[in-house]
């Protein structure tokens, strides 16, 4: 069987006999520290999702890397600061400036709109796909929430969320209709998924209340679903943090796959959607992969797959990031093997 039809069994609940579908997230810091060790992981437990280089036409205006001390820009134009190697940055300045009433959204002119994301060569693209025997994902990823907070700043943007002045709802109409654009020219593509992102959650609860989220940004998921829908593709969704209380409103626009910390949230809190949804992972990356022996890795898998698995509906995601250990991220794809 090849690894696009293992994941699109997963997806569909169909997976009776065959393993779970792998996908290993490599941070810079992963490969920086144990690149032998990576190198073996991947030798023995190759993955079965990709993704598309984005095959721009256009350069945008992105600068730097994100990844490595010093500044770099977005290709909105957001200004991150990173002073430590391999973690990623923090915007420090507010773009879209704050004026005394600490709530106007009239100023948007620093804000590049990254057109250059639409200048996809889609033969290339599709030809990508054709190469190869996995599940292939959008290289692009709307991050509505996210992209306001790095235009804003974090704190800023909390307040607005709270006021709602009106040149925020337009800019947010104008980025929504960008990212809708975006995603309907990947769906015409033969990529197998679209991807979206948002971190949605603290440790304990969301960042805002689910009734603001559910006023302010589910609708925007729900066209980024129904995009993929039409199309006839997948649609992928990461979101790091505590997002239970949103879970049944990604299930009912129809998220396919969900990239959450199932830990943080609670596995015993999880088993109502079980069959509902996929599990895209992960391990947890705050306690186990840091500091648990492979054994205790083990067992977290087994507690995972015990408690979620339906005939597929999880993938053997986790994210070898800073601090985790090499021979616990092995252990975890020894245990998802059955």
């Amino acid at each position: 069987m090849t690894s696009r039809k293992l994941v699109y069994k997963t997806l569909e609940f169909e997976n009776i006999n065959d393993r779970a579908p792998r996908d290993l997230w490599l941070l810079p810091w992963a490969v920086n520290h144990y690149p032998a060790e990576v190198e073996k992981i991947l030798e023995t437990f190759p993955g079965d999702l990709t993704a598309t280089d984005p095959c721009y036409k256009e350069k945008d205006i992105s600068r730097g890397d994100g990844y490595k001390v010093g500044k770099s820009i977005d290709g909105w134009g957001c200004i991150f600061e990173n002073k430590a190697e391999g973690y990623i940055g923090e915007v420090k300045e507010a773009i879209v400036p704050v004026n005394d009433e600490e709530t106007d959204w009239d100023d948007t002119s620093r804000v590049h709109f990254p057109v250059e994301w639409m200048s996809i060569d889609i033969d290339q693209v599709n030809a990508q796909c054709r190469k190869t025997d996995k599940f292939v994902q959008s290289s692009v990823c709307p991050r509505p929430f996210e992209q306001l907070q790095f235009m804003r700043t974090t704190q800023q943007l909390m307040i607005d969320l709270a006021v709602m002045p009106s040149g925020l709802e337009k800019f947010i109409s104008k980025m929504h209709t960008f990212y809708c654009d975006l995603l309907e020219l990947w769906a015409g593509t033969e990529v197998d998924c679209l991807n979206i992102m948002d971190d949605w959650g603290a440790q304990q609860s969301l960042l805002i209340s689910p009734e603001m989220w559910r006023k302010i940004f589910k609708p925007l998921y729900k066209d980024y679903a129904d995009i993929a829908r039409r199309a006839g593709k997948k649609i992928f969704m990461h979101s790091d943090g505590f997002t239970l209380d949103i879970y049944p409103d990604l299930i009912e626009i129809g998220i396919d796959a969900l990239n959450s910390q199932i830990f943080c949230i609670g596995i015993d809190n999880l088993r109502e959607f079980k069959g509902k949804i996929t599990f895209w992972g992960e391990i947890d990356r705050q306690h186990i992969l840091p500091y648990a022996t492979p054994e205790e890795v083990k067992a977290a898998v087994h507690t995972v797959r015990n408690a979620l698995w339906h005939n597929g509906g999880a993938i053997a995601q986790c994210e070898f990031g800073v601090g985790a250990k090499p021979e616990n991220v092995y252990a975890v794809y020894e245990a998802w093997l059955w």
